[in-house]
């Protein structure tokens, strides 16, 4: 087993026998091959909907690095990244991703990945709605932002 992977691997056994969270795991690993973090899912022990395990590599990465870009690091993951982790993974710069189980391994044991898949298919889900206010008041917040030059990220 690859020694990132393995180490995935123990997270997530830990996490899911300590009744953390699901069977998933996760490492950051620098261009150097040094672990930056490792973490496992810890939704059901925080009660956080992203306490995901990619999502807790991410904040300990960041914390050990001390940046929100993680550019040149590897993600090693139990399972193929949730749409909400791929996202992270792509706002934290990381353009390698190595996972072992895949979107349909999870979805076989009752994740429910599988609706957020479909959500950005057709662009809307059953039980969920949208509704748009108070825009330009909360835009004078994006020109500020902008004008003042700040950090985009």
């Amino acid at each position: 087993m690859n020694k990132f992977m393995k180490i995935a691997y123990d997270e997530a056994e830990k996490g899911m026998r300590n009744s953390e969270g699901g069977p998933f795991g996760a490492v950051i690993a620098d261009q150097e091959g040094r672990v930056i973090s490792q973490a496992h899912n810890q939704v059901l022990a925080r009660h956080d909907p992203t306490a995901h395990a990619e999502i807790q590599a991410l904040r300990i990465a960041g914390q050990v690095k001390k940046t929100h870009d993680m550019r040149g690091c590897v993600l090693y993951t139990t399972c193929e990244p949730c749409p909400m982790c791929l996202s992270a993974v792509i706002w934290a710069n990381i353009t390698e991703v190595v996972y072992a189980c895949d979107r349909q391994n999870a979805d076989d044991i009752g994740f429910r990945d599988a609706r957020l898949y479909e959500f950005f298919k057709k662009g809307r889900l059953a039980g969920l709605n949208f509704q748009q206010m108070d825009k330009e008041e909360c835009l004078r917040l994006f020109i500020e932002y902008k004008n003042k030059n700040m950090e985009i990220y």
